[in-house]
């Protein structure tokens, strides 16, 4: 359960770092569309705009704002998560076992009792002594055998909450962070390729890069800025949904001390 919160903690981190790398991506893309507004006036100071607008762009080119986001960050966090599920999975199986186990076994003593109190009509005292003695040593022998029998039924049921509640958040968490991997992924490719065509346009001449520039900046605007706010509705609904299954899984522990 520790491991569980320590991978859904990380995971958290990660997803507060995205949302300000896509702040920055905002404050870039705002900037591209004011500078395809200036380029579209038809004031007589354009060409000195343009000049303004060249040097900013030298700046712009030098980063990508997801370029501090790897790959591996994902994964790592996706291969941790899906390792804490699958000993979610094995844990919740074995406490489920042991709860079957135990309501056998207390279905046995019941209906031995039971046959013990008719045997005790026809052989009196004798039988209805001994037979609870020796139900009572096997029973006893078993939770020396098994410590964890020794829990109640209802203990081990609430942990089997806690398993579910924790191991179904860890399920959605994987899915999550499959789906932003690929969105950053296809914004990361965005950008470089519009920082791989400002250089080339930049490395030209002032009047040949107005043209140019509008002609690639107008083609790849038209959905960069939908991409952009997809992630970024996709990270702020992961970070509540992790927020929301690990204070699940606390009230959940809570329980349990009362």
């Amino acid at each position: 359960m520790l491991d569980y919160f320590h991978v859904s903690a990380e995971a958290s981190l990660i997803c507060s770092h995205l949302l300000k790398n896509i702040n920055q991506v905002h404050c870039n893309y705002q900037f591209i569309q004011r500078a395809l507004q200036i380029m579209d006036s038809d004031d007589d100071d354009s060409q000195e705009k343009l000049k303004l607008i060249i040097f900013e762009l030298n700046s712009f080119i030098l980063t990508n704002p997801f370029s501090n986001l790897e790959y591996h960050d994902f994964k790592l966090i996706s291969d941790e998560n899906s390792s804490v599920l699958n000993r979610l999975k094995s844990m919740r199986k074995t406490l489920e076992r042991n709860f079957k186990l135990k309501r056998y076994l207390k279905t046995s003593a019941c209906c031995v009792t039971v046959l013990c109190d008719m045997v005790a009509v026809t052989t009196h005292a004798l039988t209805s002594v001994v037979t609870p003695t020796v139900l009572k040593f096997t029973c006893k022998s078993l939770e020396k055998e098994l410590p964890h029998l020794r829990f109640s039924r209802r203990f081990l049921g609430k942990v089997c909450e806690q398993l579910d509640m924790a191991a179904k958040g860890s399920y959605i968490l994987n899915k999550d962070f499959d789906t932003m991997s690929r969105l950053v992924d296809r914004l990361y490719d965005d950008i470089e390729h519009v920082r791989a065509m400002m250089q080339l346009c930049l490395n030209k001449k002032i009047d040949k890069f107005s043209m140019q520039i509008v002609k690639e900046l107008r083609k790849s605007d038209a959905g960069f800025g939908k991409k952009v706010e997809e992630l970024k509705e996709h990270a702020c609904l992961c970070l509540v949904t992790i927020n929301r299954s690990r204070d699940l899984v606390t009230k959940e522990m809570e329980k349990m001390g009362t």
